[in-house]
């Protein structure tokens, strides 16, 4: 959907205001919630937080850098763009595949694991610690102990790594964007 013209005020603030909330809340998951929480509950209960919220995460990022991505590009015709929209655009584009790969793939991956780590831990005493490092003797020995744990918590590592790594590249596509739309007010 090519426009003509500038974009209404209303556009103007719709869009700055679902990239800003879009950065607000992927800082808050990233930094913040998993310390606040993982300090205070139990270890399998911050799993299954997590578990329940990070899919309305992943798919809320998902609607937002859809809902950026179209508007800037609905102002913005692909035969217009100077260097520095490209840039902008390619960097919602970016922000978009990454959202659709941990709303799809890499979260639903990462908490099937999960629960299935979390079977073998309770058959064994364990899950119930509060905090990240404690009872670490008590999953190192169930790691050496148990081969079906061993490679069930080596593959939700790696899964969890390429969320992770999935998450930090939209933040910094979501940030540079809104530093992008910080210099450029007049524009969107």
């Amino acid at each position: 959907m090519v426009t003509e013209g500038e974009p209404t005020d209303l556009v103007k603030v719709f869009h700055l205001l679902i990239l800003s909330t879009s950065w607000g809340v992927q800082i808050w998951v990233t930094f913040v919630s998993g310390l606040v929480l993982g300090a205070g509950v139990p270890r399998h209960i911050f799993g299954l937080v997590q578990s329940k919220l990070f899919p309305f995460y992943f798919y809320g990022l998902l609607g937002s850098s859809f809902l950026n991505l179209a508007v800037y590009a609905g102002y913005h015709p692909r035969e217009l763009l100077d260097n520095h929209e490209t840039v902008q655009m390619g960097l919602f584009f970016g922000a978009l595949i990454l959202a659709g790969l941990n709303a799809q793939w890499f979260g639903p991956a990462v908490t099937e694991l999960m629960h299935q780590m979390h079977e073998v831990e309770r058959e064994h005493g364990l899950g119930g610690e509060v905090g990240f490092r404690s009872n670490k003797e008590g999953y190192t020995k169930l790691r050496e102990q148990d081969p079906k744990y061993k490679g069930l918590r080596s593959s939700f590592f790696r899964y969890h790594g390429l969320s992770s790594l999935c998450n930090l590249l939209g933040l910094l596509c979501t940030g540079v964007n809104l530093c992008y739309a910080a210099l450029n007010l007049r524009t969107i």
